[in-house]
């Protein structure tokens, strides 16, 4: 596979345009599959892998960071990880609202937790896994930024904020010296473009911060397998799909399945190459469950969609 490979926002990190999203690592793809799909992914020219430190606290019997502990164990085994970048994050409430989730404590401490789980020394990206009104930002970002100056981190950068609440950081960042947020990861895909378009695309734009989508498929729901409640019943991610179950979704669906049809290629991929069209996105991030599945979502860099069909599914949505 060659592709050409974008830069996130004003950082050195250079992305081949699709990143792995660790999340099922250790859920729905035990260690053994999470080491070959990793390892596919790897050999089929990728670099880039993003998860975060509650990935999967939501599993029975599970407390957060068994992603990145599957992913530590990976590269302990193949004994480098200098080819590969990982991003991870801090600071979700994993199902509580009292807030306080980006404080300096808590950023500290969750990146030392997630050094040590991951076995490296330094993480490539740092992302406030979601915004934290409650804390004022002058104290997140200083955390951060110490983080940077002491080495343990590269850059950061922040998911599931606003336009508004992105420029504030930004400004933040620049009155005191203190390391921004180089990128920030909205949920956006053919049918979810609230979070992105237009204001946040547009922040990003002006301010050379990076994108890096992620519900890339619609939890699988762009796959197209997923056609009607029946089909949800007995899948351990069918909850994320379900919620786009929809008749006005389900046209789209079929809109998008009569684009790949014309292009030559699967549904996932076409709604994969879509973003790769979109501008002021860097990458989409996207998961697999097995080697057939990687292939497929690998298989997207070479689809190069037509004028026509790019407008066509710009329109579903409009």
């Amino acid at each position: 596979m060659r592709a050409n490979k974008r830069r996130l926002g004003r950082t050195d990190l250079q992305i081949v345009p699709i990143v792995f999203g660790g999340n099922v690592f250790g859920w729905t793809a035990d260690e053994a599959t999470s080491f070959r799909l990793l390892d596919a992914w790897v050999d089929a020219g990728f670099n880039a892998i993003d998860t975060a430190d509650v990935y999967s606290f939501w599993v029975e019997g599970h407390s957060g960071g068994e992603s990145e502990a599957v992913i530590g164990r990976w590269l302990k085994r193949r004994g480098r990880a200098d080819d590969v970048l990982l991003f991870t994050k801090v600071g979700w409430a994993a199902g509580k609202t009292e807030g306080g989730n980006l404080k300096a404590e808590r950023i500290i401490q969750g990146c030392e937790a997630s050094l040590r789980r991951l076995g490296v020394e330094r993480i490539d990206l740092y992302q406030a896994h979601s915004d934290d009104p409650t804390t004022p930002m002058e104290e997140t970002l200083a955390a951060f930024d110490r983080l940077v100056r002491d080495g343990k981190v590269r850059w950061i950068g922040c998911s599931n904020f606003t336009a508004e609440r992105l420029a504030e950081a930004l400004e933040v960042s620049d009155a005191n010296g203190l390391a921004r947020y180089e990128s920030v990861q909205p949920r956006y895909n053919l049918l979810d473009r609230e979070g992105f378009e237009p204001a946040l695309r547009d922040a990003c734009l002006a301010n050379d911060v990076g994108a890096i989508s992620y519900y890339a498929l619609a939890a699988g729901f762009l796959t197209g397998k997923y056609s009607s409640e029946a089909d949800l019943l007995g899948r351990a991610r069918a909850g994320g799909a379900g919620r786009y179950m929809s008749a006005e979704n389900l046209q789209a669906l079929g809109a998008l399945r009569e684009v790949a049809a014309a292009e030559g290629c699967t549904p996932g991929q076409a709604a994969v190459a879509w973003l790769l069209t979109r501008p002021g996105l860097t990458a989409p991030i996207a998961s697999a469950t097995s080697e057939d599945q990687l292939q497929e979502l690998a298989r997207a860099l070479e689809v190069g969609l037509s004028a026509d069909s790019v407008a066509w599914l710009d329109a579903l949505r409009a």
